[in-house]
This record gives C-alpha cells, sequence and structure tokens, in this order.
C-alpha cells in the first residue's frame, strides 16, 4: 500500500516518529508521500524524507490556509527550496508541489491571493513536470475554473481528500491525468463516499491516503492519525467496489506510479 498524504513532519510525530515509520512498514506500507504547507515546513518535509530514502517522498508547497500577507514572499522561498532542492537532500526526490489548492471554509479573506498563489504554484507544476498535490474546500468551482485554463499543460496530480458527491466527482475526473485520493471518511457512518465512489469512479482514478495525524478511519477514529491506518481505508474500498484487498492494492499502487513518476523511475 502507499499512503499518498501524511504529515508526518508534524510536531504530532515528534515523540515515536521512528515507531511510526516502523509500525507503517509493518501494515504493509510501502512508501508514504509527505506534503508541506509552507517554507519552513516544506525544508522539514525534505529532511524528513531525506533520512528515509525509497520510502517517504517529500513534497513543498504553500497550503491554501497559509495564505497571509507575506504570501509572495513564502513562495519566493519555496520556489528556491525547488531550484536547490538537489543540493539541499541529495538523497531525496521531490516528487510533486503541494499540498497547495484552495480553502474558503471559514473565511474568504484571503479569497484573491489564494487564488493568486495557487495559479503561481501550477505554473511551477507545469514548468517542473511535478504533479500536484491539491486540496479544495469551499471553492471548487473557482478550482475547476483555474485548472480549466491550463488543461493540456497540466502533468496530473491528485484532488486530496476527496468527500463529494458524482457530480463533483465528475468535475474533477473531467482532468484526465488526475485522481482522487481517498482517505478515513470513506469508512465513516454517514459518509456517502462507499455508495458513490463505485457508481461514479473507476477504481483506476482513486489512491489511498490518510492525512494524518488527522481524520482517522474507523475503528482508529478519535485517535491520532497514521500511515499504518491506510489498511482500514483499503479494506473498506474493496469492500464498496465488491472486489478483493489485493485488487485494491495493486490498483492503487499502479495508480501512484502514473501520477508520480518520480517514484516509478526509482522503484
Amino acid at each position: 500500500m502507499i499512503d499518498t498524504h501524511a504529515h508526518l513532519d508534524g510536531e504530532e510525530f515528534a515523540e515515536d516518529r521512528v515507531e511510526v515509520m516502523a509500525r507503517a512498514k509493518e501494515a504493509g506500507v510501502s512508501k508514504v508521500l509527505v506534503p508541506a504547507i509552507d517554507y519552513s515546513s516544506s525544508l522539514a518535509v525534505m529532511k524528513l524524507c531525506a533520512e528515509y530514502p525509497d520510502f517517504a517522498y517529500p513534497m513543498v508547497g504553500l497550503h491554501p490556509e497559509e495564505v497571509k500577507d507575506n504570501w509572495r514572499e513564502e513562495l519566493e522561498r519555496i520556489r528556491n527550496i525547488i531550484s536547490h532542492s538537489s543540493l539541499l537532500t541529495p538523497h531525496s526526490s521531490m516528487i510533486a508541489i503541494g499540498e497547495v489548492g484552495l480553502d474558503y471554509y471559514w473565511s474568504r479573506e484571503y479569497e484573491k491571493e489564494q487564488l493568486a498563489a495557487f495559479d503561481e504554484q501550477v505554473q511551477w507544476s507545469i514548468e517542473t513536470g511535478l504533479p500536484l498535490m491539491i486540496h479544495c474546500r469551499k471553492g471548487q468551482n473557482e478550482m475547476v475554473h483555474l485548472l480549466k485554463q491550463y488543461e493540456r499543460e497540466l502533468p496530473g496530480g491528485v484532488f486530496h481528500c476527496f468527500t463529494g458527491n458524482e457530480r463533483e466527482a465528475a468535475d474533477f475526473l473531467q482532468f484526465d491525468r488526475f485522481v482522487l485520493g481517498i482517505g478515513g471518511v470513506l469508512t465513516f457512518k454517514k459518509s456517502h463516499l462507499p455508495e458513490v465512489l463505485p457508481a461514479a469512479v473507476p477504481l483506476e482514478r482513486l489512491v489511498l491516503e490518510t492525512d494524518s495525524p488527522y481524520m482517522a478511519p474507523v475503528p482508529m477514529r478519535g485517535k491520532r492519525n497514521e500511515s499504518a491506518y491506510v489498511r482500514f481505508v483499503l479494506e473498506k474500498l474493496a469492500e464498496s467496489y465488491g472486489v478483493s484487498q489485493e485488487q485494491v492494492e495493486k490498483i492503487t499502487d499502479e495508480n501512484v506510479a502514473r501520477v508520480f513518476l518520480m517514484i516509478h523511475k526509482n522503484s
């Protein structure tokens, strides 16, 4: 299994990160993809992943909730990491631009700034050929409109933490080189995803994720999430599609290799 979204650099793992990594491997996780949210976490993610070569893979980017008055300076510093990544961490290959996107859930105070920051990072993706790890909450119409402008040039990516309906899935899946990231919400009692996904989304357009330390799946809900728990997402996905767990594992692993070409080259 591959956990395509785990914030393993977070302080939540400061006391037992080594054990968390070990439990993931014991559970059958072959790789974890680690997104950043700003400049300082981009540096931390690069450093962390260099300590776990061929297992942890870094992304860098500015998360929409971190877009504040200094967003231009933050982007400039993150862009500098991309330009010098091979010098900073020669044993860790950057695999994506992320976590980036739009989030208007709490406020639209920085609406224009979020759009501008996301637009610039989409352009980084096109320039570098690195896929996007996209966060989108209460901004899907704006997101789709912006991405349509670059549709032919986009290298691909993941719409992280998909929890929508069939129409929303179709909006995202119109971008052929993108997949949907499915995490613990799939296992929640009131989730409609077990019905929506088989009806609207081929397995070939899905990848597994935890978003740890957040949104732990049932039966771990309420606890700190970690990569080992991606097993519960896989089990529920297999049940929802009426296929074996082995088939879900094989197909989602292939999807990751297709989207994240750097992983494919290093495997």
